[in-house]
């Protein structure tokens, strides 16, 4: 038997860091779930990640008040900034540079990001993280 699905909800949370205060608490707290079953099942689920990494979290709320959960991986302008050493992007990306990543370190990304990405090839998800790169300011080397 399917549930009916009453929403989604979109939220990005630290890993292993979920608890009842803002944003999770009053984003679950609307549509009726239990919030501290959800913070548990998120931080145990993350357990295994390094702690305080955003992860983008997309939960699936059923008419009954359960809810499912997908996690997804951390978002690509957060693993540039950790490769290149950085703290945050530049304010003028064009004009100043604020950290460099070598191609090697774009694949890796492509490769981590492959599962939550839309492009059809490696190739692909290696322009499109080159792209967000020039944008916060990131150099890339060979």
């Amino acid at each position: 038997m399917n549930k009916k699905i009453q929403s989604y909800i979109k939220l990005q949370i630290p890993a292993g860091m979920a608890n009842p205060s803002p944003p999770i608490g009053p984003a679950l707290g609307q549509k009726g779930i239990n919030i501290v079953e959800f913070c548990k099942s998120f931080n145990k689920s993350t357990e295994n990640l390094e702690k305080g990494i955003p992860i983008p979290v997309i939960i699936t709320v059923y008419q009954d008040r359960t809810f499912t959960f997908i996690q997804k991986t951390p978002p690509v302008s957060f693993l540039l900034k950790k490769y290149s050493k950085i703290q945050k992007g530049s304010s003028k990306p064009k004009k100043e540079i604020v950290g460099t990543i070598t191609t090697k370190e774009i694949e890796e990304i492509a490769k981590m990001k492959k599962v939550d990405m839309t492009g059809s090839n490696i190739e692909k998800i290696k322009s499109s993280i080159k792209g967000t790169a020039y944008s916060i300011g990131i150099k890339i080397e060979e």
